[in-house]
């Protein structure tokens, strides 16, 4: 890590230097956007209730009811929808995503007019619910100018992915995450501490265990996003035994949908409370959310868990498709030990990839879960910031090392190619 530094410093790197520089140019935008509010709409919120959720993955925008406040959640939908409709629901859909990277890039870019018409959608629901009394142009007023924010988000996530560093959408929900971070840490020293009626030590062994839980959970995303399963190949214009052969392997991640899984099941939860908060606290509705889908009780728990492994599975199968990576393997005349090129090379790969998502989203949905079990059945009392703040925590800590490996291989190559 320190002699990555050295080499983000070098004179050779001043591009890179300039890359680190135009991200944090741009995440600083989007954090000065979350505090300015949509004009005529100053204090209009003074609770958030089943929002909460929803502010936490905007990193606060949403409080301050900013141009920001829909974040790029919209988007994070679109492509929720597309991506069922790539599972041979729709024909055209499922020819783009066998198109390679023109399909791909086509499917992005019908994401983001899908979220921009999602937002406007959203955004007029939720003048409606938090801006009483205005009329209907005024709803549309606000309405285009939370749209206009998404927009801006967009555009600035991809301005990130190219002239950044990368992974635009997922830093700045990084971002945001990160801005509500201190906040879940000062909450839980005052409920478990401070504000505590009971023993003061029960309380700092309590403030104590969170902070370690807290690091488990960095540890464990980082043994997750390191971890791989190697699938040897040979080659049949090229022998092992020859001088200086490296074993050529197909890495497979643990869990090859990173924390998006994460991302998904939080927004496809936030959608029953974005309603709910729309209809009222005191709707029929709002009461069965708050007793039955938020993740705070055991059934929202379960489901919050159950959506996270699917959605492992579904976004893995959306990156990786086995029957492509067999028919180029045996184009380039590349084959796994023991398998027949063609069917049987698709099934093993299937196998293999179905065994380690399994595993891999098992394995982060318990650490997506621990918070929320800590602070529903050990402590009582906490904060709803501190279950949310375990979701966030993932996500950042997963992009953050996502990001690390990119920067890493770009200076690798930078280095490797000065020294030919």
């Amino acid at each position: 890590m320190f002699k990555n530094l050295k080499l983000i410093f070098s004179p050779k790197n001043k591009d890179i230097r300039k890359r680190i520089g135009f991200t944090l140019f741009g995440l600083l935008i989007f954090a000065l956007g979350t505090t300015i509010p949509v004009p005529g709409t100053e204090g209009a919120i003074s609770s958030l209730g089943l929002w909460e959720l929803y502010n936490a993955i905007g990193g606060g925008a949403l409080k301050n009811f900013s141009i920001f406040a829909l974040g790029v959640m919209p988007y994070i939908s679109a492509s929720i929808i597309t991506g069922i409709l790539q599972m041979d629901i729709i024909p055209y859909f499922t020819e783009l995503k066998e198109s390679g990277e023109q399909g791909r890039q086509k499917i992005n870019q019908i994401n983001r007019y899908l979220g921009i018409v999602l937002a406007f959608i959203q955004g007029f629901a939720m003048a409606f619910t938090f801006i009483k009394g205005a009329g209907t142009l005024e709803y549309i007023k606000i309405a285009l100018i939370l749209t206009g924010g998404t927009a801006l988000l967009l555009w600035l996530g991809d301005q990130i992915t190219q002239k950044g560093i990368g992974n635009g959408i997922s830093l700045i929900i990084m971002a945001g995450i990160i801005s509500t971070v201190p906040k879940m840490f000062i909450d839980t020293f005052d409920s478990l501490i401070l504000g505590r009626t009971g023993s003061l030590f029960i309380g700092i062994v309590g403030f104590i265990l969170f902070v370690l839980l807290y690091l488990l959970i960095v540890v464990g995303v980082v043994f997750e996003e390191c971890s791989e399963r190697r699938i040897p190949i040979q080659y049949s214009n090229r022998t092992t035994s020859a001088y200086g052969q490296k074993q050529n392997y197909i890495p497979f991640k643990l869990n090859s949908a990173g924390v998006m899984p994460v991302i998904f099941a939080s927004v496809l939860l936030s959608i029953p409370s974005f309603i709910a908060g729309i209809l009222g606290d005191s709707s029929g509705f709002s009461i069965f959310v708050s007793k039955y889908i938020d993740y705070s009780t055991p059934t929202g728990f379960v489901l919050y868990i159950l959506l996270i492994f699917v959605f492992g599975f579904f976004y893995t199968n959306m990156q990786i498709n086995p029957k492509e990576l067999a028919k180029n393997l045996n184009r380039n005349g590349g084959y796994i030990p023991g398998v027949r090129p063609g069917n049987e090379t698709e099934k093993y790969i299937k196998k293999i990839l179905n065994r380690i998502t399994c595993l891999g989203s098992i394995f982060i949905a318990v650490i997506a879960g621990l918070p929320i079990i800590f602070s529903s059945f050990i402590s009582t009392g906490l904060p709803a910031s501190v279950s949310i703040g375990g979701t966030g925590l993932l996500i950042v800590v997963g992009v953050a090392i996502e990001t690390y490996k990119q920067l890493e291989s770009s200076l690798i190559n930078r280095n490797y190619k000065g020294v030919r």
